[in-house]
């Protein structure tokens, strides 16, 4: 496999082996009331933290729910979403995948908002789910799918996760420069230790004695 890229970015060149970082605001621009978008999650990669901070950017972060499907979780994601529909706030239903057997309500949900005559336009719906045979093949033709995997190599993982940061001064714009020079730098070191201890999960028991995904939660936490 790393031969077969080495290949393709000397022959064609490295911006075919890369993958340009997600960013939300992107992706919220082909958006619409009838069009859900749905991650395609994968193991080390979530979308969650990413959500979190465009909300913010977008001052919708107290206008937004987000529920965590499993058992029994069924009718608080359509109690959610019937509100959202009207009052124009963002859903984000987690992990559809567990939901096996609340997936044909959540198409047939989907699949009424045409006819909804009081659907807000500013109403978005955003679903994650691991790639699993019985999601419903009638949610992934009318929305927009992303998948969400974990960057190969240091340098990708750092641009993506640096390009992902709403902004290196976010929130700090009233502090003393003297405190966020050391602020930037050290968040620049953690995001390179972060994409370290990532690099370091493909060699297995080498690297750790237990096995742990690392994921962006935990540098989102500690940033």
């Amino acid at each position: 496999i790393f031969a077969a890229r080495d290949y393709v970015a000397l022959n064609m060149g490295p911006e075919f082996v890369e993958s340009p970082p997600v960013l939300m605001k992107d992706i919220y621009a082909d958006t619409d009331p009838l069009t859900p978008v749905v991650f395609i999650l994968s193991t080390g990669a979530d979308p969650t933290d990413m959500f979190y901070t465009f909300c913010k950017s977008m001052k919708m972060d107290k206008k937004m729910q987000v529920v965590a499907l499993g058992q029994g979780q069924g009718p608080r994601a359509e109690a959610a979403m019937e509100a959202a529909q009207e009052a124009g706030t963002w859903v984000m239903l987690q992990n559809c995948h567990l939901g096996k057997s609340w997936l044909p309500n959540l198409e047939s949900i989907i699949d009424g908002f045409k006819d909804n005559a009081n659907l807000h336009p500013d109403f978005r719906l955003f679903v994650t789910s691991m790639p699993v045979s019985y999601f419903p093949v009638p949610i992934l033709q009318i929305s927009i799918k992303l998948t969400t995997e974990p960057p190969l190599g240091i340098r990708q993982n750092m641009s993506s996760t640096l390009a992902a940061l709403d902004d290196w001064a976010g929130g700090f714009e009233d502090v003393d420069e003297r405190v966020m020079y050391p602020w930037k730098k050290l968040s620049f070191v953690l995001t390179f230790f972060h994409a370290k201890m990532q690099e370091r999960r493909k060699f297995g028991a080498l690297g750790f004695n237990i096995a742990y995904e690392f994921n962006n939660t935990e540098l989102d936490a500690s940033i």
